[in-house]
């Protein structure tokens, strides 16, 4: 053990608090909040996820120094309990692993990962673990990572889970379940919290399973109705079909590595080593992919996400936002090197997780256009933005997969906290046929809304644009060969994009207003939330900006959420895009031309588009987007209709001719057992003895009456008779 980095300061060295904070909130509102005021339940909740924001904050301050400033790469590489740490893991030879920095290297010395022409420092993560379990010699530990992608996921996750927190103050006031609703808000916060600290994928894992269970709680809050029971059930059990491959992932690499360790660094370090097996690579990414694919709604197992629209709307945002939706991408943002060298990035022009990320760009963005409810129309949308991320991730674009994660994170919640605005002033609804006319009504969600949906379309200068376009820069200028089908997909999305939120805008907030009641701006409680969201929807972009975009004494900050988010140490070496202003003016202007087709469609109704939506090859296309795909056709009526009704056929067969037999049969035994117990035992034996005590009393008694005559004299003569008896016998026997 060695001593602890100076380097690493309180808040890095004790980041397993954060989770904590928010796992005590849990207990607390579990065990006490049914006796407490809603406004103290949601306090309690409140103020646990404010602490682990300001921790968070902690965090990201002190990474940023330790990368302004970083340490000899001997310390704090694979620290272990107790708040020491330990050098690189060494080889059975005594030498340093391949891929591994010996300690005592200096930390300025250009390292995997640098960009062209700059060389980066090496900043080792800061890892704490202790000894978990120890089975066959193999000791499994639990501990925290601490990195840059881990501080930025703290303060994201916390961020949005604060003002969830906040905004379903008033949207859930009155709810029958309000203390379950937030014990579960609270689990659900913390679950993501460890799952993003942890530093190995079996602790992974945990955090992982964790967090699909409480968005089980959380998108069947209401079951009463049996829509709402569905949906928690279609989540659950479709992302175990994903979870299966997750586990095999997770074996397989444990064993390709030497089956020494599940540690994320270990895992990471062998895939970047020349020894490194590229078949259980391949194998091992695809399975842990498949974990990606459910979890983060990626084609063709996103079907549950949109059903999940069925819980609260906070909770919509939360998952859909920061949590649970983006546990995939984080998955392959954190065991990147396994992904790059398992499936070949640098040198193809085309692999199985690009291209599933750009078919989901695509399909996710299509089937937003025929939904009438805003939050499945919002839904969509979320599957189509998890493309560009994981598309990102595929291309070799890390940074821009990771930076669209972070800035989607606003203004996709803000969007979703909008909906829910609008649903709470407009009777309750999000049937955006009964909407209309809300802009003069919502002033505040309705800006707030705008903002959002301009930063999700990638206008100019919003967050949206500066990650999107990353990301579309990364598939044009690729790794070796450039990922061309990946790019004209990614555009493809831009257009689809810029026109359905046209539309969800138009049938939103223009034209009269067609719902119940009157409609009013949401409190302030609600709508405070929503310009914060706007506004890191306005202006985060700006953390990444491009190199391009150098100007000395004017903007001399660029590429910092790259400097201060990307890790330099055991990572694989990638390229990092230039900006291209003409691919940004080509995305620019397809977004406005999808803002401007919709336009026409939707608010002056003499569209070319009118005519030809008639014809048949548009309605079968509008068939098939109607029906998604029919994906839940093949998954509900064909697989599962296929292999329910058969088994539960079987299931009865047993149940009559199998266990029913058996139920019968010991019926049948118990029975004549029992007529053997009564005839033979009972009967003869048992009532024979009862009944000869009772004969053998009677006749003692009868002979006893002739004694007992009721004559004092006798009874002295018989008493005198005995004692001389007994004397005699004394006089004798002495």
């Amino acid at each position: 053990m060695h001593a602890m980095d100076s380097h690493a300061g309180w808040f890095l060295e004790n980041v397993w608090i954060i989770p904590l904070v928010a796992a005590v909130s849990f207990l607390a509102i579990l065990f006490v909040g049914k006796r407490l005021p809603e406004r103290a339940t949601a306090g309690i909740g409140i103020l646990a996820v404010a602490i682990c924001l300001v921790l968070s904050g902690g965090v990201a301050v002190q990474w940023i120094d330790r990368t302004n400033h970083p340490p000899e790469v001997g310390h704090a590489t694979t620290g272990a309990g107790h708040g020491g740490t330990e050098e690189a893991p060494a080889d059975e030879e005594g030498g340093h692993a391949p891929g591994a920095l010996s300690a005592g290297e200096s930390a300025a010395a250009p390292v995997v990962g640098a960009a062209e022409g700059e060389a980066h420092e090496s900043v080792p993560p800061v890892v704490k673990e202790l000894t978990w379990f120890q089975i066959g010699g193999i000791e499994f530990k639990a501990g925290t990572l601490t990195d840059g992608l881990t501080a930025m996921m703290l303060v994201v996750v916390s961020t949005i889970s604060l003002l969830v927190h906040v905004y379903s103050r008033e949207y859930l006031h009155g709810d029958v379940r309000f203390t379950h609703y937030y014990a579960f808000l609270s689990l659900f916060t913390a679950s993501m919290l460890f799952y993003v600290v942890s530093s190995n994928t079996l602790q992974m894992l945990v955090g992982w399973e964790l967090v699909g269970l409480c968005s089980f709680a959380l998108i069947g809050h209401w079951w009463e109705d049996k829509s709402n029971s569905d949906a928690a059930l279609k989540a659950f059990l479709t992302n175990r079909v994903g979870d299966t491959g997750l586990i095999v992932g997770v074996v397989v690499t444990f064993f390709a590595a030497g089956a020494t360790s599940f540690g994320v660094l270990h895992l990471n370090e062998y895939a970047l080593s020349p020894e490194a097996n590229q078949t259980l690579l391949l194998v091992g990414g695809l399975c842990l992919f498949a974990g990606v694919t459910s979890k983060s709604g990626q084609f063709p197992l996103h079907t549950w996400l949109p059903d999940a629209m069925a819980g609260p709307t906070p909770v919509s945002a939360l998952i859909h936002a920061a949590t649970m939706v983006v546990a995939g991408v984080y998955l392959i943002a954190r065991l990147y090197a396994v992904f790059f060298e398992g499936l070949n990035i640098q040198f193809n022009s085309i692999n199985y997780i690009a291209l599933i990320g750009a078919i989901t760009v695509v399909g996710g963005a299509a089937l937003a256009f025929v939904q009438h409810d805003l939050k499945k129309v919002l839904a969509y949308s979320t599957i189509s933005q998890l493309g560009y991320m994981v598309m990102g991730l595929g291309v070799g674009a890390w940074t821009a997969g990771v930076f669209h994660l972070f800035t989607h994170a606003f203004f996709k919640a803000g969007l979703f906290l909008g909906a829910g605005s609008v649903s709470h002033a407009a009777h309750h609804t999000f049937d955006m046929r009964k909407m209309g006319g809300l802009r003069k009504h919502m002033p505040s969600t309705y800006r707030t809304f705008l903002i959002c949906t301009a930063a999700l379309m990638g206008i100019f200068p919003l967050a949206g644009f500066w990650s999107k376009d990353e990301v579309l820069a990364g598939a044009q200028q690729g790794q070796q060969q450039g990922y061309t089908l990946m790019l004209v997909m990614g555009v493809i999305g831009a257009l689809l994009t810029a026109a359905y939120m046209t539309r969800a805008i138009y049938y939103t907030f223009f034209g009269e207003y067609r719902g119940e009641g009157h409609p009013h701006e949401s409190p302030k409680i609600m709508t405070i939330p929503l310009w914060v969201l706007a506004f890191g929807g306005l202006t985060f972009g700006l953390l990444n900006l491009p190199k391009a975009f150098q100007i000395d004494g004017v903007i001399e900050y660029t590429t910092r959420f790259e400097h201060y988010v990307e890790p330099t140490f055991l990572f694989p070496e990638v390229e990092h895009p230039e900006f291209s202003l003409p691919l940004a003016l080509v995305s620019t202007a397809l977004a406005l031309l999808g803002i401007a087709l919709a336009y026409q469609y939707y608010w002056l109704e003499r569209s070319p588009l009118k005519g030809l939506s008639a014809r048949q090859p548009f309605t079968a296309g509008y068939t098939l987007l109607a029906n998604k795909y029919y994906l839940d056709t093949l998954y509900t009526d064909i697989v599962v209709g296929t292999t329910k009704g058969p088994i539960a056929r079987a299931s009865y067969w047993v149940n009559q001719h199998v266990i029913d037999a058996v139920v019968d049969a010991a019926g049948a035994i118990s029975v004549a057992v029992g007529r053997v117990v009564y005839r033979d035992i009972d009967q003869k034996v048992v009532d024979g003895l009862v009944n000869g005590s009772g004969a053998g009393a009677e006749e003692s008694g009868e002979v006893l009456r002739h004694i007992q005559t009721g004559k004092v004299q006798q009874y002295g003569a018989i008493l005198f008779a005995g004692a001389a008896v007994l004397a005699a016998v004394f006089v004798i026997a002495v």
